[in-house]
């Protein structure tokens, strides 16, 4: 998946989702969270990890967004150094 470019933005590569968060997750809000993460919305993560975040986008790391749902489920969105793959997961699928 590839998404209009700007200075931040990124290909996603093969986008994944655990049984876990296709069970317990709604469609439209990893789809939303999709949309945050690939546009560089890292979500609720922590200042260390939002500013790893922008220096991966510069030198090509990997990037790790955290979400809640309306529910307050938190999952997870981490995409690949090499770009090769995003994954949506719930931390206790890490």
């Amino acid at each position: 998946m590839m998404i209009r470019q700007n200075q931040r933005s990124f290909t996603a590569g093969q986008i994944m989702a655990t049984s876990d968060v296709l069970q317990q997750i709604p469609e439209y809000e990893v789809q939303r969270a999709l949309a945050r993460h690939l546009s560089g919305d890292w979500g609720d993560c922590c200042l260390e990890d939002s500013g790893a975040n922008e220096e991966a986008l510069q030198s090509g790391g990997r990037l790790f967004s955290v979400y809640h749902t309306a529910d307050g489920i938190k999952f997870w969105i981490i995409t690949e150094a090499d770009r090769s793959a995003t994954t949506v997961l719930l931390p206790e699928n890490y």
